[in-house]
């Protein structure tokens, strides 16, 4: 498949609903536009209303017996043959993916690729999900196990809706739950394409996908009594927004929400080019628009020119256009919204005297003028209480701060209402684990930072703020059962 620079020059795509094991049509659509010009039309993507939401939550509802009662290596037998027609439509989905979202597409096609390993890891956790432990009597020999909750409504983010939806849904699924899928209203045809190719291989009513908006379909796949968990990824406001729907009806939450990460650079710390690389890129992938992105980097003052002049060389070679087009390797922001949001704050920060250093340029025949395009930028020695470090910027900007001491530099680094990741940089590995135990924060990289470093067999997931509960691994299987307590006389 050719890149194109004319994105308007592509097919239009349409997506239905899918539920029950069907394609269904709504009364109204969803319009999705390119994010690197913002007027070419993408395609369209079913409205549904909050009768066929509801619908949806009634067909997994009715699936739900048959399908718990199928033993775990059953089910991911199944889980596993359902992701046979996903390598022969990856470059399709990944084209459609990288002109709705804005991403390049070698990040598209990665998105996709995650979306199965990460179904294949979960499937690989079969044998651990029916577990039972004994407690011997006396006074009683009591037997612990764990039983799937019911129908659960997954809803998934537009950054990397594909990966971020299989940190879930599998593990929903092996572990005996039905499932009803909601993609992201700006970016849904990616994700309806590929859960639907799934959807088809299994049971009627185990796997749904409903694209609508908000306001219409959200009550009824939060609140509605048949549902018993919601899981979100998503905004901080998004999240507490996602909560207090749900205790309207006692539905349970999972939540990975926002995050505020900060980096650590040491005074020992290995900054050649591959370290070089991994810092720019756990920073600026996908635009920076990353919830486990780095959004502060703390470097020691004897690093921190050192730091700056390598970042910046690498900024200056970011070419910036569509996804799609040949020798581009940043696209736009998904949003006009978010584009404003950080142009506001690189605007206070230079308002304030702060240096701000914009980068890259547009790739060889890309017109960035229109669209939601952004130079990626560095914020050199803010104040702590700049915006640009207190907020989750979600676009291609980082504030870089020095500092002299490590325990200062811890403290800046959990001064904040976030808790989803961070990263410790130094050869010092003992020191490197020290550090990493002060850090509030769910997941800890050392040397590295960003998704393409995550060890997907363990759990992740946010304190304070970014959230709860946990995905991936043993403990993200066991946030969609319950326990289960059976009592026998001695």
């Amino acid at each position: 498949m050719t890149p194109l620079n004319q994105p308007d020059q592509l097919p239009e795509i349409r997506t239905g609903l899918y539920l029950d094991g069907e394609t269904h049509e709504a009364g109204d659509t969803l319009r999705v536009v390119d994010p690197a010009d913002g007027q070419s039309l993408v395609g369209y993507a079913a409205a549904a209303s909050a009768k066929q939401a509801e619908a949806a939550v009634g067909a997994a509802h009715r699936a739900f017996p048959g399908w718990a009662a199928r033993s775990a290596q059953e089910r991911a037998a199944l889980l596993t043959a359902a992701l046979a027609p996903l390598e022969a439509d990856r470059p399709a989905t990944a084209e459609v993916l990288t002109r709705e979202n804005g991403k390049i597409r070698m990040e598209s096609v990665i998105d996709s690729v995650v979306f199965e390993h990460r179904f294949r890891l979960a499937a690989g956790l079969a044998g651990e999900v029916e577990r039972v432990t004994t407690l011997p009597a006396p006074p009683y020999r009591t037997e612990i196990s764990y039983l799937p909750l019911g129908v659960v409504t997954i809803i998934v983010p537009f950054n990397w809706p594909l990966a971020i939806l299989a940190a879930a849904l599998p593990q929903a699924l092996l572990a005996g739950n039905t499932v009803v899928v909601k993609p992201p209203p700006t970016a849904p045809l990616a994700t309806t394409r590929t859960v639907q190719l799934v959807a088809q291989a299994l049971p009627p009513g185990v796997l749904n996908v409903v694209t609508g908006t908000d306001a219409e379909v959200g009550p009824t796949l939060i609140q509605d009594d048949r549902v018993k968990k919601v899981c979100f990824t998503g905004s901080s406001h998004g999240g507490k927004r996602i909560m207090s729907m749900a205790s309207e009806s006692l539905t349970r939450v999972a939540l990975e929400l926002g995050g505020n990460d900060p980096a650590i650079v040491l005074e020992d710390a290995d900054l050649g080019p591959e370290a070089m690389q991994r810092l720019f890129s756990g920073t600026f992938d996908s635009t920076g628009q990353i919830c486990m992105a780095t959004k502060r980097l703390y470097v020691h003052r004897s690093r921190y020119d050192e730091v700056v002049e390598g970042l910046s060389e690498l900024l200056g070679a970011v070419r910036l256009g569509h996804g799609l087009a040949e020798g581009v390797t940043m696209g736009p922001l998904h949003s006009p919204r978010q584009r404003d949001y950080v142009r506001e704050l690189l605007a206070e920060a230079r308002a304030s005297g702060t240096e701000v250093r914009e980068l890259g340029e547009a790739a060889e025949g890309q017109d960035v003028s229109r669209g939601n395009f952004l130079r990626p930028s560095l914020v050199l020695d803010p104040a702590d209480d700049a915006r640009v470090v207190v907020e989750e910027q979600f676009g291609p900007t980082l504030p870089i701060l020095p500092f002299d001491g490590e325990d200062d530099a811890i403290a800046r680094a959990n001064d904040t209402w976030a808790g989803l990741c961070s990263s410790v940089w130094t050869e010092d590995l003992d020191r490197a684990a020290a550090v990493a135990a002060r850090l509030r924060t769910g997941y800890t990289f050392v040397n590295a930072h960003g998704a393409a470093h995550l060890d997907e067999r363990a759990p992740f997931g946010g304190f304070d703020h970014s959230g709860m509960g946990r995905e991936m691994g043993i403990e993200g299987v066991r946030e969609f059962m319950d326990t289960h307590s059976v009592s026998f006389p001695a």
